[in-house]
């Protein structure tokens, strides 16, 4: 008799809405950016200098209202609310969680820019005409603005949404849940679908592109270092297969394995390499040029903000193939960071999660661009005679040139190239995790093959574009949706304000005005009660004879109005509620339950104060459904506890009967 094992069939959770529409496209421009190149990439610069030139203030304006919105809500009574429900607390630590996002973030572009930007803006015509004290001071201003908080106040807005609606609300970690109080449930339907297919292509379309500028950064490194011979397509293949390879290795280990351990791994490495480049290059310049420049970007601010350079025509060129190609670059790479920022923030606090998004990063990118930029332009003009300027048009080496003219050249050099190759995973690692997060509507049970597919899917994309030019034109492609992305943007501010004015004024919101305060007549239990403590035993026994009978009062009365009631109690886990059933809102929960609580060693040895024989004591305290703080209520009577439940279903109905909180009120929460 042949017995057989049962095959167990793997399950994919790809949702169809959204992921065939997106391949199709996806493979679609691929394949016409590789099979037409030169033309694809002329009727997309038309288009996009089209929107630059004419739109350019959409930009400004928009990335401008996200600064000030963040900066607002920081300062404001609902940077207070939590990420989550009120009890939530972090699930990485702040390293960890810094690390990640800093990875996601910028990483790459960090490593491929710092040396490659202030040079540009050190050596553009645009300001040629200017004394070259004044373009280095300039070449580090706009570097500051290009990396600063502007762009991390784009990938904070997207990050603050997202948190905030998939962990407050409960809603799925999707760019459709930052709009519900704007859509409510037609986020469900097409329109949601419409929003997850466009942040999947645009999360495919910009990590196909930067680690196709990654590969050939770390080829070109490799040939510099006599590693390889050459920087050709053989040697980018051989490149592109092994990181990914790693990068699927890290994202289907998790993002509390894989990914968490890379970043904080990266951020050490960069930390000693910023080091060894402050103290073996012009270290007393550089501390220096870093004051003077925190400074002159404080001092700056708003006239950076805001200027359009409409009145200098010379610069205007300039202003639209940095300043505006920068943030639409920014905003294009949104829905990833986003995302990814979102799924490692549960349990922050509104005002900590933009401190820390705001201010760390870009302190950060300031630090270090300073002592890269500002080492080169100070050897380009002391020691190089210019030749590292002459380089500006070839950023892929610039770095690694640059690093000649320091101490220890090549172990700097192999520094770089490792950090590049950690950037590379991390961003490729991180971003398989979000995009099969989209694709599967957040689903918690994908088999680690999506992400596999999502691997394989992005390695060939990458290559064939490299191979075929078509790099630049999915770069254009991707600049260009940024200006639709940057109108829903703004609605995403006005779907979060909503959403805070009304979640603040929901746990704000006092009791009932008939809520009878204590009387003076059972003050004599009630002091026995207060000079005494409770143990396991004495809660028991408190739940059996005061909050049980009170409940089950409650039952009988609701019933008899028609209103169904269910009591659950747990004796051995000291937790009892009441809780009534609703379809269309949430259920109404009124619960007690055991509360340890550890008092001082001063109490327990003070004579004068109540007996204890341990630090530990314990107090029934009061829980509701939608994780407001609960009380103390060890000095109720039965009568007393009927009293309270019957306030907080009266504040209960109040609530559910006004209109403003009926997307708050979800009966989605019941199912969770």
């Amino acid at each position: 008799m042949n017995s057989s094992k049962p095959t167990s069939k793997i399950r994919f959770t790809f949702d169809k809405g959204v992921t065939i529409p997106s391949l199709i496209f996806i493979v679609g421009i691929c394949i016409f950016s590789v099979l037409f190149p030169v033309e694809i990439k002329a009727v997309l610069d038309v288009i996009k200098n089209f929107i630059f030139v004419n739109l350019n203030w959409v930009y400004v304006w928009c990335v401008t209202i996200f600064v000030i919105f963040l900066v607002f809500l920081m300062f404001s009574k609902y940077g207070k609310i939590r990420l989550g429900t009120n009890d939530s607390k972090p699930e990485h630590s702040f390293f960890s969680w810094i690390s990640m996002l800093f990875a996601a973030g910028m990483g790459i572009g960090l490593m491929y820019f710092s040396v490659a930007e202030p040079m540009q803006h050190y050596s553009t015509d645009a300001f040629s005409e200017s004394h070259i004290i004044s373009r280095a001071k300039n070449a580090q201003l706009y570097t500051f603005f290009h990396w600063g908080i502007h762009a991390w106040a784009i990938y904070g807005l997207v990050g603050l949404c997202l948190a905030y609606f998939t962990y407050r609300y409960r809603l799925p970690l999707s760019l459709r849940s930052c709009l519900y109080p704007l859509l409510k449930d037609r986020i469900k339907g097409k329109w949601g679908d419409v929003i997850d297919i466009f942040a999947l292509c645009s999360t495919f379309f910009g990590i196909t592109t930067t680690l196709g500028f990654g590969v050939v950064q770390i080829n070109s490194g490799l040939e510099t270092m006599k590693i390889l011979p050459e920087t050709g397509f053989t040697y980018q293949i051989l490149i592109v297969l092994v990181l990914v390879s790693i990068a699927v290795f890290s994202a289907t280990s998790g993002v509390n394995k894989g990914v968490k351990i890379l970043s904080n791994i990266n951020v050490v490495i960069v930390i000693i390499l910023l080091l060894f480049v402050l103290f073996l290059g012009p270290t007393v310049y550089l501390i220096g040029s870093f004051t003077y420049g925190l400074g002159n970007y404080i001092n700056n601010f708003f006239d950076l903000t805001f200027n359009t350079h409409v009145y200098e025509e010379k610069t205007l060129s300039w202003f639209y193939n940095w300043t505006i190609l920068y943030w639409a670059w920014w905003i294009s790479w949104s829905p990833f960071v986003g995302l990814f920022i979102a799924k490692i923030s549960k349990g922050r606090s509104i005002r900590e999660f933009i401190a820390a998004v705001l201010i760390i990063p870009t302190l950060f990118n300031f630090i270090w661009m300073s002592v890269f930029g500002n080492s080169a332009i100070w050897f380009d003009f002391n020691v190089a005679n210019g030749a590292l300027s002459a380089l500006v048009s070839d950023p892929d080496a610039l770095m690694f040139r640059f690093l000649e003219y320091l101490p220890l050249s090549k172990v700097l050099s192999f520094i770089v190239l490792a950090i590049i190759i950690i950037f590379f995973v991390t961003s490729a690692d991180s971003g398989m995790l979000v995009m099969d997060s989209i694709s599967s509507k957040n689903s918690s049970k994908s088999p680690k093959i999506q992400m596999v597919f999502w691997g394989i899917l992005l390695a060939t994309l990458a290559l064939m574009l490299l191979n075929a030019g078509g790099l630049q034109a999915l770069q254009t492609m991707t600049l260009i949706t940024a200006l639709p992305f940057a109108v829903i943007m703004i609605l995403f501010v006005v779907s979060l304000m909503k959403a805070l004015v009304i979640d603040y004024r929901y746990y704000e919101k006092g009791l009932s005005v008939s809520t009878v305060p204590w009387s003076g007549e059972f003050w004599k239990e009630r002091l026995k009660k207060i000079v005494s403590f409770k143990t396991k035993e004495s809660v028991k026994t408190f739940m059996d004879d005061q909050v049980l009978p009170a409940f089950t009062e409650l039952k009988e009365e609701f019933l008899l109005n028609g209103i169904a009631v269910e009591i659950n109690y747990l004796p051995d886990d000291l937790k009892i509620h009441l809780e009534i059933h609703h379809d269309v809102v949430n259920n109404f929960i009124y619960g007690v339950m055991g509360q340890k609580r550890i008092v001082s060693e001063y109490m327990v040895d003070d004579d004068n104060l109540p007996d204890l024989d341990s630090n530990v004591t314990y107090f029934p305290k009061t829980y509701f459904g939608d994780s407001r703080e609960g009380y103390d209520v060890q000095y109720f009577t039965k009568n007393e506890l009927i009293s309270d439940v019957l306030k907080h279903y009266d504040r209960f109905l109040k609530i559910v009967a006004e209109e403003s909180n009926e997307m708050f009120i979800s009966s989605d929460n019941n199912s969770l």
